[in-house]
């Protein structure tokens, strides 16, 4: 089995420039490189987030939410109705009018009344706003360590300033302490998100989500397996700068802080168009195609990274379309509704109707009142301009 995956997979020429063979990468004395085998212990440590997270949701984040005065949106409950019930698990959540009918008749109901059962039924299944407040409170405080220990790693490194020093002595370069935990770190986190993407909320977006776990998984491993480390640093920082403000700007909205949401939403927006939009395909993918082109020639790694980066940056394009949007409606419309990427609780029908039946209703009557109050006054004053002016 090893002779296969040494054959098949771990290929030097798969992985390393030409001319290069993983014997030129053997650790020595003084010099320490990336081997595959460092990879596996990414996984144990994204159990590790994983109870973290659970850890922190529950002693950090809950008594936040609190603080912070997040508030849950009242639901009805709806009855239990075997049939109706055994429909929504096994067949569809929103059944098609045809459905409806013949559910209707078969509980002998109105159409509209099973409407409005499946209705509050997915709306009893949707998270609740603590839930995501949480959710969002622990991406927050992990991209926000994430980007400072990312500064700490690569401010004093010379290929943050220059990135042609990303190809300097490529690939044997040697393997720093600092970048090896904050790429386990990184590559255990995204692993913790894959694992935990069926419990977590699910947006519109929630195959997108999943794409890009799986590209920055592939994206973190195959740079350290080829010693892309110098760039994957520099892509990993990117990708935090704007991450954890995009998270607190949820964490504002989901506790009502509409003014300060909208300000911060802003700010998230203007770092997220800068460093997706220009500088990750003006600094970083431009120095994978070009700058590395003046060190080695064209291998199978090569392409594949930079594969993976394009991907990348097509879902920044995507997200950035979703991004635009909701800025035009803060620029048109005053504030931000909600979440492009979010589902929102379904309303009744009826009751809103009945709602604005009420409120136009009270609107009549209050204007009745004040037309009487109107024709009174003209009437005393007719009466007035009637009576005998005094000499």
């Amino acid at each position: 089995m090893s002779s296969v995956l040494d054959e098949w997979l771990w290929h030097h020429e798969y992985w390393l420039p030409p001319g290069i063979t993983w014997k030129d990468m053997e650790d020595s004395e003084h010099a320490q490189y990336p081997r595959p085998r460092d990879l596996v212990i990414a996984i144990p440590y994204a159990f590790v987030f994983i109870a973290v997270r659970y850890l922190f949701e529950r002693l950090i984040a809950l008594p936040l939410s609190k603080q912070m005065g997040v508030k849950e949106k009242s639901r009805r409950m709806a009855p239990p109705k075997p049939t109706l019930e055994k429909v929504y698990t096994t067949q569809s959540t929103c059944p098609k009018e045809s459905d409806l009918l013949a559910l209707s008749k078969q509980c002998d109901t109105s159409m509209q009344e099973v409407k409005i059962w499946f209705r509050h039924r997915r709306n009893w299944d949707r998270p609740s706003i603590t839930q995501k407040f949480c959710e969002a409170s622990w991406r927050f405080a992990f991209y926000l360590l994430a980007f400072v220990a990312g500064l700490c790693v690569l401010l004093d490194k010379p290929w943050f300033w220059d990135q042609k020093e990303c190809w300097k002595g490529y690939p044997q370069q040697v393997l720093l302490p600092s970048q090896y935990w904050y790429y386990m770190i990184e590559l255990a986190f995204y692993w913790s998100l894959l694992f935990r993407v069926s419990l977590d909320v699910k947006r519109k977006d929630f195959k997108e989500q999943i794409i890009h776990h799986i590209a920055t998984i592939f994206l973190i491993g195959f740079s350290y397996c080829a010693n892309y480390i110098r760039v994957g640093t520099l892509v990993m920082l990117v990708h935090d700068a704007s991450d954890y403000i995009m998270e607190g700007a949820k964490m504002l909205n989901y506790a009502g802080w509409r003014r300060s949401c909208d300000v911060l939403f802003v700010v998230f927006a203007l770092v997220f168009l800068i460093t997706r939009l220009i500088i990750f395909p003006n600094v970083v993918i431009y120095t994978t195609f070009y700058y590395s082109m003046e060190i080695f020639q064209p291998f199978f790694g090569y392409y594949f990274f930079n594969f993976l980066l394009m991907v990348l940056q097509l879902l920044h394009i995507f997200w950035a379309y979703l991004i635009l949007r909701m800025a035009a409606k803060f620029v048109f419309v005053g504030k931000i509704d909600k979440d492009e990427r979010s589902d929102d609780e379904e309303s009744d029908g009826e009751e809103e109707d009945g709602r604005m039946e009420s409120k136009s209703m009270s609107l009549a009557n209050h204007n009745g009142v004040l037309n009487e109050i109107a024709n009174g006054m003209k009437s005393k004053s007719n009466e007035r301009n009637k009576l005998p002016k005094a000499r």
